[in-house]
């Protein structure tokens, strides 16, 4: 008698408010993108496949096994798709940072709508507006009425607008993350609901120049990468330019590091921070200038001024997941 053929699991992926990196790296799996295939139908991608969200809606309610959902969600449209793909899949995967963390579009939390709109269709050097038109909602032409979604004032992560049951981190996810995610899922060994897909350690604890640090670690100037010929044999803190592995989950193989560039910490937090910003600022501050202080003429504010960006240096890719979540407007 023939072996009856294993049923092949549904697999979707959604592209919200991200940069499409994320998409990329699903094929950056190279040939074992038949290993996928083999065990997976894709019911829904539209950036490969011509589906439309009305076939989604009309799918049964938990009809999708996985759906691995990246960007984050900053429109009226994405926040709907993110409600829909909850109710259609029986797994929802925040995958990649912009999901996971907020990511890049993200540090748009330090203006609101008015502000962003008023930069790209306003005030810009190469703009020319005299009409002074912004996107709406709802305008009207000869044909009709053209409705475009909503711009939201907050970029939200997508657990802050449904719930998540696995996060899958990065900038984007590292291939060999992508392929043991795939493999949990298809021996259905997947840890509990909740779970960061990535190792429990820092990129500091995978980073090949760790053991170039001293005993005793102080950083008497900060510099940026372009100030300095970067030694690519020598821990990035030691030659001043801050690097964010100390408080970043580790499971990016530290490729950034190995391409001579100090890591910016896509991979988020590491396990029990609450706030990736503050974990590195908090280690920053106990080797900042520590050889500097019993030298006449020691400035601190010195040093700290030469954190140029400190919103994008400490919360690149998590500042709608962190405690400030942005900036306050006051009224």
């Amino acid at each position: 008698m023939a072996k009856a053929e294993k049923k092949k699991l549904k697999f979707a992926f959604y592209w919200a408010a991200s940069c499409g990196g994320c998409e990329i790296a699903v094929l950056d799996i190279d040939e074992k993108i038949l290993d996928v295939v083999e065990i997976a139908d894709i019911v829904f991608w539209p950036v490969a496949l011509d589906i439309k969200y009305k076939d989604v809606e009309a799918m049964p309610d938990g009809f999708i096994d996985v759906c691995f959902f990246n960007g984050a969600i900053r429109t009226e449209e994405q926040e709907h798709m993110a409600k829909l793909l909850r109710k259609k899949a029986k797994v929802l995967v925040a995958f990649g940072a912009c999901s996971h963390t907020g990511g890049v579009p993200g540090l748009a939390n330090l203006a609101d709508r008015e502000e962003v709109f008023a930069r790209a269709y306003l005030e810009s050097p190469s703009t020319e507006n005299p009409r002074r038109v912004v996107p709406k909602t709802s305008t009207r032409v000869p044909e009709g009425e053209l409705r475009l979604p909503e711009f939201y004032d907050r970029v939200k992560t997508l657990d802050q607008t449904v719930e998540v049951d696995y996060y899958l981190p990065g900038c984007p996810p590292t291939p060999s993350l992508i392929l043991k995610a795939v493999e949990a899922i298809a021996k259905g060994e997947l840890p509990p609901k909740g779970s960061v897909l990535a190792p429990l350690k820092s990129v500091c604890d995978e980073c090949p120049r760790n053991k170039t640090k001293p005993e005793k670690l102080s950083i008497p100037e900060v510099k940026r990468p372009y100030e300095v010929q970067l030694d690519p044999e020598k821990c990035f803190l030691v030659q001043g330019v801050i690097c964010m592995g100390p408080a970043t989950r580790g499971g990016c193989e530290a490729r950034c590091i190995n391409g001579n560039m100090p890591c910016t910490g896509c991979q988020g937090p590491c396990p029990n921070e609450v706030d990736q910003g503050a974990a590195m600022i908090s280690a920053l501050s106990s080797i900042l200038g520590v050889e500097g202080e019993r030298e006449a003429g020691y400035d601190p504010q010195k040093l700290v001024d030469k954190v140029v960006d400190p919103v994008g240096t400490f919360y690149m890719y998590t500042l709608p997941a962190s405690v400030l979540g942005g900036r306050v407007k006051k009224k």
